[in-house]
């Protein structure tokens, strides 16, 4: 087991509020990208800067996009964000498609997030001072004393009034206000 993540910085998710919300901020601010204009390890840099780089520079007008040459080194992608991190990519014998992949990459995401050891998998910039949420919290105490499985809380809230009953209902409250006449009536109408 590797003790790596003890050397990383530590943190809590974020991600920028409300981005998406109105209108989409790309948090890709520029990228830059290294080359040599000889070595054989470039080649698939050099190609994407021939075909793809001025398309992909049309289409994200709000990413800079930076071209640095430079002898003898490996080919590297730096994107820098809004927040200020920086994300290194080494792309030494990489395809023109590859670096397509890694910079799309790069663009759809808001940082370094790989280079984060989280401290929790949640945070929230507003605490609640009331405690965590609970299924129990909102119900009465006379929940508690319950006898399960009951048949009065198990039934929907919000089923509306079938004919059926309504027609029961409307019979017991004339048979109310008819008293004891009615009850007769009825056992003279079912004795016929």
């Amino acid at each position: 087991m590797s003790n790596s993540h003890l050397f990383l910085k530590s943190g809590f998710p974020r991600a920028p509020l409300q981005n998406g919300l109105g209108r989409y901020v790309c948090q890709l601010q520029r990228i830059t990208l290294k080359f040599c204009k000889n070595n054989g390890s470039s080649r698939g840099m050099r190609d994407f800067i021939e075909n793809h780089l001025v398309d992909f520079a049309k289409e994200n007008p709000g990413i800079v996009v930076y071209v640095k040459p430079r002898r003898h080194r490996t080919p590297v992608l730096v994107g820098e964000y809004l927040n200020g991190d920086r994300e290194w990519l080494n792309c030494r014998n990489s395809t023109q498609d590859e670096i397509f992949k890694w910079i799309d990459l790069l663009k759809t995401q808001n940082g370094s997030s790989s280079s984060l050891r989280l401290r929790k998998m949640w945070h929230t910039d507003v605490p609640s001072i009331q405690g965590p949420w609970t299924p129990f919290l909102l119900r009465s105490p006379d929940a508690h004393n319950q006898t399960y499985p009951s048949s009065e809380i198990s039934r929907p809230l919000d089923v509306p009034q079938s004919a059926t009953e309504k027609l029961i209902e409307l019979f017991k409250q004339q048979k109310l206000e008819a008293g004891e006449a009615g009850a007769d009536v009825l056992e003279t109408k079912r004795a016929e």
